[in-house]
């Protein structure tokens, strides 16, 4: 089970927001490169970062910041990144740049043809994130509910070749009241690409939850407030991870 730091970025700050309201935040950091290491030292294999500002502005706005985080820990660890990607250009710059994985969102549902060219250019660069509730998906900083399915969506953006899906519960992000496994699951199981869990995560029972799913194609979650908050121990929680895995 793959434990996933987020580094969320806001004005150049490593911060968290409740439920993807911008006017929610709370500050955790003002070096997101030292909160990266910070990270690569208490054991993470990958690391998530949201341009929070790039993702309501429709294209990147921490390039400092990300670059900063990509010069500190890039060649050592994945890094993905997800947040106001639009266009071929803007993913080309930050593979160039050393990430990993470009998270596509927004985009992939309102432009299905970015994504099916994305895929086609950048394969195995290439990650989804589908942000839901109750099922059905949201768009645009999780302002707008579309009346599409979850699974629905994710299985034709598996024809075109994405690596994974990232599955947001966004009822539950920044809550720290449980990851939805239930919806993760029945996600996982319909796809044979992995699926990484995200929203929610609240402490130790989440993770060892998610271990005995692992084998259903849940092949990580992404940590955020509850890292920052103290609420979970991430060196522990991911030698938990293992110790289940082994």
């Amino acid at each position: 089970m793959l434990l996933i730091p987020a580094i969320d970025l806001k004005d150049g700050h490593c911060v968290r927001l409740k439920q993807g309201d911008m006017d929610q935040s709370t500050i955790f950091g003002d070096d997101p490169a030292a909160i990266a290491r910070r990270w690569l030292d208490a054991g993470a294999r990958r690391l998530h970062l949201v341009d929070l500002n790039g993702a309501f502005a429709g294209q990147p706005k921490n390039m400092i910041a990300i670059k900063a985080i990509l010069n500190e820990v890039g060649s050592e660890i994945p890094v993905q990144l997800g947040g106001g990607i639009r266009d071929l250009d803007t993913i080309e710059t930050f593979i160039d740049a050393g990430m990993r994985y470009v998270i596509i969102g927004t985009a992939a549902v309102k432009n299905p043809g970015f994504l099916k060219d994305a895929c086609s250019a950048f394969g195995g660069h290439i990650i989804v994130g589908l942000d839901a509730k109750d099922g059905k998906v949201a768009t645009d900083g999780w302002s707008k509910l579309t009346g599409h399915e979850v699974v629905d969506l994710a299985k034709k953006y598996e024809d075109w070749g994405v690596e994974s899906v990232i599955y947001t519960d966004i009822g539950r992000d920044g809550m720290l009241s449980g990851i939805n496994i239930d919806a993760t699951v029945k996600l996982a199981q319909a796809l044979s690409i992995p699926v990484i869990a995200s929203g929610g995560l609240a402490g130790m029972s989440d993770i060892e939850k998610l271990c005995e799913v692992e084998s259903e194609g849940v092949e990580g979650v992404i940590c955020g407030r509850a890292i920052y908050s103290g609420d979970l121990d991430f060196a522990a929680a991911q030698d938990r991870a293992d110790e289940l895995a082994a």
